[in-house]
């Protein structure tokens, strides 16, 4: 059996569904509780439900693939696994921001890399119970019915999201004029963002920074459901600077206009 097997992915996959919905009941004990956050180096907050929540999803993985290696955004990668050919990575609370705020609109994100390549991606929102997973070849569902992006093929008629027109803002001209050309701007963004464009009810989403825990799960589960991942360049990676997902009906002429700045 090779590693790209479909029985292979779909175990990867079945972990991975696990994991989140593991780790997401652990975030919902501290939701709305009032939870203080600390500060990070690099300005962003943690929580001990973030800190919680990695360790259970660690916990789940290496029950079942102890020789895998994995990427966390709050312990880093270990160092025992480093370079194995098997690589997950998680952010256990996407949108910690939203969480402390009391927003339901977080999520715990998995995704897995095999020799490299993004092949299985899970998307869990806790708080609406919501999950959207896939892997490569498998087709992508939401609450584990089959989903797709939009065929929305105006960008008159899209609406597009971001987790902060701030942040766009000030990285170029790009969203204004967007703004400009498209129905609907919403600030709905983290992983519930990317879960919206992936089920068909958003068109666009767009992150003007991001790591790759952030983004871990989108190039799998946005393909898989008909749509398209890149970082503003156009180039399909979990490891750029930046990043977007649309329907795949858009992609050309929003890629066009982030190019363009």
């Amino acid at each position: 059996m090779t590693r790209t097997d479909t029985l292979f992915l779909d175990q990867l996959l079945a972990v991975a569904q696990d994991g989140a919905y593991l780790a997401g009941r652990r975030t919902l004990a501290y939701f709305n509780t009032g939870v203080v956050p600390d500060i990070k180096d690099d300005n962003s907050p943690v929580t001990i439900a973030d800190r919680e929540a990695e360790t259970v999803l660690r916990q789940r993985i290496r029950r079942t693939f102890p020789t895998h290696a994995i990427l966390g955004e709050e312990e880093g990668e270990d160092s025992a696994t480093k370079g194995a050919a098997v690589r997950w990575i998680v952010d256990p609370i996407d949108g910690t921001k939203a969480f402390v705020a009391g927003v339901p609109l977080y999520g715990v994100l998995i995704g897995v890399e095999v020799e490299g390549v993004p092949q299985v991606g899970v998307i869990y929102l806790p708080a609406t119970g919501d999950m959207i997973a896939a892997r490569t070849g498998g087709g992508a569902t939401w609450n584990g019915r089959p989903c797709r992006v939009s065929n929305v093929s105006d960008l008159g008629q899209a609406l597009v999201v971001t987790s902060s027109i701030r942040r766009c803002q000030a990285r170029s001209e790009a969203f204004e004029n967007l703004a400009k050309r498209t129905r609907l701007q919403r600030t709905w963004g983290d992983a519930f963002g990317y879960a919206l464009v992936a089920t068909g009810r958003a068109e666009m989403m767009l992150d003007p920074a991001m790591k790759p825990w952030d983004c871990a799960p989108m190039l799998p589960i946005l393909t898989e459901a008909g749509g398209r991942f890149s970082d503003w360049r156009g180039t399909p990676t979990i490891h750029g600077a930046d990043a977007f997902g649309t329907n795949g009906a858009l992609y050309d002429e929003v890629l066009a206009i982030l190019r363009e700045g």
